[in-house]
C-alpha cells in the first residue's frame, strides 16, 4: 500500500487556505448572514486543519498501526472537508448565477 500521508498533507493545506479566503471573502462583502456559506467552509476549515496535523502525524509516527490509522483518519476527514468546499463553491455559483 502506498503511503497518501504526504499528498494529504499538501492538499489539505493548501485548501485550508482556500477554505479561509472564502470565510474572509464573505466577511468583506457582508453576504455571510444570508447563507449558510461560512459555516461549510468554517467546518470545512476545521476538517482541513484536522486532517493535516494527522497526516503530518502519521509521516512523523514510528509504529506502522499508528502510522495507519493516523492516514485513515486524516484521509476520511479530508473527503470530508472536500465536500464541504464542494458544496460552498456550487453555493456561490448559484449566488452569481442568480
Amino acid at each position: 500500500m502506498q503511503k497518501k500521508s504526504s499528498h494529504i498533507l499538501n492538499a489539505s493545506s493548501n485548501l485550508l487556505g482556500f477554505s479561509m479566503l472564502i470565510i474572509t471573502s464573505l466577511k468583506i462583502t457582508k453576504t455571510s448572514h444570508n447563507t449558510y456559506l461560512d459555516e461549510f467552509a468554517g467546518v470545512a476549515c476545521v476538517l482541513f486543519a484536522c486532517s493535516s496535523f494527522l497526516s503530518f502525524m502519521a509521516i512523523r509516527s514510528k509504529k506502522e498501526k499508528i502510522e495507519n490509522r493516523y492516514e485513515q483518519i486524516a484521509d476520511y476527514l479530508f473527503l470530508t472537508a472536500l465536500f464541504c468546499i464542494v458544496l460552498s463553491v456550487i453555493m456561490i455559483t448559484t449566488m452569481i448565477l442568480d
